[in-house]
């Protein structure tokens, strides 16, 4: 029996469901993984196994993905991911079920991360369907990931516990040091995950109601919501930053500070940005040190972000009055104040058009005509100088103080 109509899944989805195994209407979660190329996604599947019972069932959908112009050895890969995946299945609790996916003729022009993760969130929204479990959540994973044994408890708990968020990003930590890959690797992701914490502090201390961390694989959000804003994207590389800045927008979006991700720090060239390649591009030169945005354009747009409604482009930095009038603020202003009576529906507003989208092109605006980038462990230590913080001299150390910070142990 098919489950009710679904305007997302007969419109963007597939149309029909790839799983044929009955669902359980005890099944609350349904983790998704995209697995490409991946020589251990058997060591994911058993740390979910072996997390401590939630209180409800589980499921597991294992998106095994390649391009129909993947290599040999691309294919062997993926050949042996399903024989570990099958494996799984034979070793997890009844709790737990795990499935495979397989799909190694995507199109050549849209394969990729996205678009695998957008079949296997569409393979979890059409199980949910047949379940009727509104309140059912696909989790979002990577299949090189570890996580803790409270990991499925903490999500659901959290998602129990507050009703009303459509989704959550999950605290994340790379593993900072180790046997598994080179010292220069574990250099590299420091600064990387430096760069990413930076970031949100950043926007953090503006008070930007979008201020959340958007990886991949350490989100999860409500099925229905996830329809509801259309679902995954068949994006390449930033699949996550703007899909999950589609359910922020909806509001009520929360954070999971109760487990942990662990993401891994390899590098990879096969996406165009994001962590593989920041890694690629840190090891090729011979770890120079990474680059992030300077403090001064945070600082900048800070005087504006005062009062927009009220701040005169004139008296504001010349980096912010010229992005202002590129992006035509003040015609935007006027058709905001029209149709608003109040402050804070001026400000709801004003926050759908200076998004996440516009202050990364404003970001970008001030890089390149006004302050360049600075290496990013200068800009942590300015950052925490600024709030009366002592930086640390040892970069592992600073990514650690900056950790304190967004997870609230050390507050602004």
């Amino acid at each position: 029996m098919l489950p009710s109509d679904s305007f997302y899944l007969s419109k963007y989805g597939d149309g029909t469901p790839r799983l044929t195994a009955d669902i359980r209407s005890e099944v609350g979660l349904i983790v998704t993984i995209p697995c490409h190329n991946e020589p251990h996604v058997d060591r994911v599947l058993a740390d979910l196994y072996s997390c401590i019972t939630p209180a409800c069932e589980v499921e597991v959908i294992v998106m095994i993905n390649a391009s129909g112009h993947a290599p040999n050895g691309v294919l062997e890969s993926n050949a042996h991911s399903l024989q570990q995946v099958l494996r799984a299945q034979q070793n997890a609790p009844d709790w737990l079920h795990i499935y495979p996916l397989v799909d190694n003729n995507l199109p050549p022009k849209h394969a990729g991360v996205g678009l695998a993760r957008k079949y296997a969130m569409d393979e979890a929204s059409w199980r949910f369907e047949f379940a009727q479990r509104n309140d059912g959540v696909i989790v979002c994973l990577d299949a090189d990931c570890r996580i803790p044994p409270n990991y499925l408890v903490e999500v659901f708990n959290h998602f129990r516990e507050h009703p009303k968020t459509p989704g959550c990003s999950i605290w994340y930590e790379h593993p900072l040091d180790g046997l598994d890959y080179d010292r220069a690797v574990y250099e590299g992701i420091i600064q990387y995950e430096m760069h990413l914490r930076y970031y949100v502090l950043q926007q953090q201390r503006l008070h930007l109601p979008y201020a959340y961390q958007t990886v991949g694989s350490s989100m999860a959000v409500r099925w229905q919501d996830y329809q509801r804003e259309g679902g995954m994207n068949r994006r390449k590389a930033g699949e996550d930053f703007y899909f999950l800045h589609k359910i922020i927008a909806r509001g009520n979006f929360t954070n999971l500070r109760s487990t942990c991700v662990m993401p891994s720090p390899r590098q990879s060239d096969r996406v165009p940005f994001g962590t593989g390649r920041a890694i690629m591009e840190y090891l090729e030169t011979a770890g120079s040190g990474m680059l992030t945005y300077n403090p001064r354009s945070f600082q900048d747009l800070a005087l504006w972000l005062i009062n927009p409604r009220e701040v005169e482009g004139s008296t504001l930095p010349e980096s912010v009055r010229t992005f202002l009038e590129l992006s035509e603020w003040h015609k935007a202003k006027c058709e905001i104040a029209s149709n608003t009576s109040s402050a804070d529906q001026f400000n709801k507003r004003f926050y759908r058009w200076f998004n996440a989208f516009k202050l990364m092109k404003y970001l970008h605006h001030a890089r390149d005509h006004y302050h360049p980038d600075v290496p990013v462990v200068d800009a942590a230590k300015a950052f925490l100088y600024d709030h009366k913080m002592d930086p640390a001299a040892d970069s592992k150390d600073l990514l650690e103080q900056l950790r304190q910070v967004e997870s609230g142990v050390s507050g602004f």
